[in-house]
């Protein structure tokens, strides 16, 4: 029997630093204990949710009422060129120990926040690379507790989704197939991405990352072309940022509450101090009602609102 810990505060536990309390909360250290834990949680029919580095995350101000299991399971085994990471492995540390052994294919993911579950999950991206590129196989649990082994084709991964996201499947750990090459450029890859988000991200506030996914430019209205061509990039496929359609929207620094889009990059909201989700949500609201009227697009959240 796992002992679950009662009334836990989840505010800490995000990056965003927002949250009620968790009705139950369990660490699991181990793949063995998450799949421990959350038999007990379906004996009990008690709605669980996962929890990783806490990014990407708005957990509503009155809290969960199941449980909240955080993954620490942080093993990490390093071969040439197949690396095998678990889930609760933050990015930072896979991108640093894989760098400068001279194995790429990860540089892309320089200052990226989180997990591997978390990455895997929502196939992370960032610079035109994306988590996808370099999975060889996931080790997951699929809804009813049965341990899958699913190649990176049987994925179903898509622009920040895949199959675990859209069906609610639990990532315990992930096999990467990384590329020999020069250790000291790809370590100035990630130390070029790491300085570029420092630069521009408000990572002097509480923030959950971009809050919004960028607008494929297939789903632009034809007449904005020629007014965003400016700021199309590739993400792995042509995109208009939607920073770039919240800042010509004039919404930079727009307030609801304690909560607040960043000037810095406005797909990122801030916690100046004591925001509330319900802040963050109405926000969310402002900005989505105001980009439909402005420019016709309707924008889709990145972020996961968990209640």
């Amino acid at each position: 029997m796992m002992k679950f810990k009662k009334n836990v505060l989840l505010a800490p536990y995000t990056t965003f630093k927002i949250g009620g309390k968790a009705r139950h909360f369990f660490v699991a250290k181990t793949a063995e204990d998450v799949e421990k834990a959350l038999f007990q949680a379906r004996e009990k029919n008690i709605p669980f949710f996962v929890l990783g580095g806490g990014s990407n995350l708005l957990v509503s101000d009155k809290g969960f009422k199941g449980l909240v299991l955080k993954i620490e399971n942080r093993k990490l085994k390093i071969g040439n060129p197949v690396v095998y990471a678990a889930a609760g492995v933050n990015l930072p540390r896979l991108v640093r120990e894989t760098t400068k052994r001279g194995l790429g294919g990860l540089e892309w993911a320089g200052g990226l926040p989180g997990t591997v579950g978390g990455a895997v999950r929502g196939n992370a991206g960032a610079f035109g690379g994306e988590t996808k590129d370099s999975i060889l196989f996931v080790d997951c649990l699929d809804e009813k507790g049965k341990r899958r082994k699913l190649s990176r084709g049987k994925c179903q991964f898509s622009y920040r989704s895949s199959i675990f996201k859209k069906k609610n499947w639990i990532v315990l750990g992930a096999s990467f197939k990384m590329k020999q090459g020069n250790a000291k450029e790809f370590m100035n890859i990630a130390k070029d991405h790491i300085n570029y988000r420092k630069q521009r991200n408000p990572l002097e506030f509480p923030n959950a990352g971009s809050i919004f996914k960028n607008c494929d430019l297939k789903e632009v209205p034809k007449k904005l072309h020629e007014f965003v061509k400016p700021a199309v990039k590739t993400d792995p496929f042509p995109v208009v940022p939607t920073a770039f359609l919240i800042s010509e929207a004039g919404l930079k620094h727009f307030c609801i509450g304690k909560a607040e889009v960043s000037e810095k990059h406005p797909n990122f909201l801030i916690n100046r101090g004591g925001a509330s989700a319900k802040d963050v949500q109405q926000l969310i609201k402002k900005i989505k009602n105001t980009i439909k009227k402005k420019f016709s697009i309707t924008l889709e959240e990145e972020v996961q609102f968990v209640k």
